[in-house]
């Protein structure tokens, strides 16, 4: 069986750092699949072409094309249902509602604090577009978006502490085990993990604790994936 997901990278073609192909990478590995991964880069519009989609994750699967994270994410659970993503409608309703929270909440947050940390991995064909395109959605430089990173991080906390009062009492969002939710989440921090240096998160909080965990699932997908260099030169180690 042939299986191949698009997947963004960096100039770095081993940098893959879209969040929503973490998601299904992460669903994949859940599934016990194997899948090639191919880099794709934000200005290779015309790779993408045979999907009818100009972004990625896009799956193939044998004859089979899909793209957008849950629709994969349901294909996969409806094509191989052994280890379920989900379990239940109910919990896919669930998983619904933590995806509009990462979208509307989390990963906004996030994006104030590494957007200008983006640019500075790009291929050299992405870097016009990428600022043109964000420079014009935020209406200023990326550098002036994220000149007060650092007094916005307390208050970017505050926003987990649902994540915070969750995971004090289980392991994982999903319940017993890791499920869809969990990726939903694990795919926005690992997008900053893969781009940025910056320390986001505590030690000690059971967000980070319940990090490391999904970081070492499969082994270590997550926690050996190439990151972005830090300022000294060494790979960072923590979200």
């Amino acid at each position: 069986m042939s299986r191949q997901l698009f997947d963004l990278a960096a100039s770095d073609p081993k940098i893959r750092f879209s969040p929503y192909c973490w998601r299904i990478r992460m669903a994949l590995a859940h599934k016990g699949l194997d899948v090639t991964t191919i880099p794709w880069r934000f200005t290779d519009k015309k790779a993408l072409a045979f999907a009818n989609t100009q972004q990625v994750p896009v799956l193939v699967d044998d004859d089979v094309v899909i793209a957008d994270s849950m629709v994969i994410a349901d294909y996969l659970e409806q094509r191989y249902p052994e280890r379920p993503l989900f379990g239940s409608p109910e919990a896919r309703a669930e998983a619904n509602f933590i995806r509009h929270w990462v979208e509307s909440v989390l990963s906004p947050g996030l994006v104030k604090q590494i957007l200008v940390d983006i640019a500075l991995i790009l291929a050299p064909c992405d870097v016009q577009y990428f600022r043109t395109t964000r420079e014009a959605r935020f209406g200023m430089s990326l550098e002036a978006f994220c000149a007060d990173r650092d007094a916005r991080l307390p208050g970017f906390r505050d926003t987990l502490q649902p994540l915070r009062l969750t995971l004090s009492g289980q392991s994982f969002l999903n319940g017993l085990g890791p499920g869809f939710s969990d990726y939903l989440v694990f795919g926005a921090l690992q997008w900053a993990r893969c781009v940025s240096s910056r320390v986001l998160l505590t030690h000690d909080d059971p967000v980070q604790e319940w990090l490391e965990r999904i970081l070492a699932l499969y082994g270590g997908l997550g926690a050996n994936a190439p990151r972005a260099l830090d300022p000294s030169g060494g790979t960072t180690t923590r979200a």
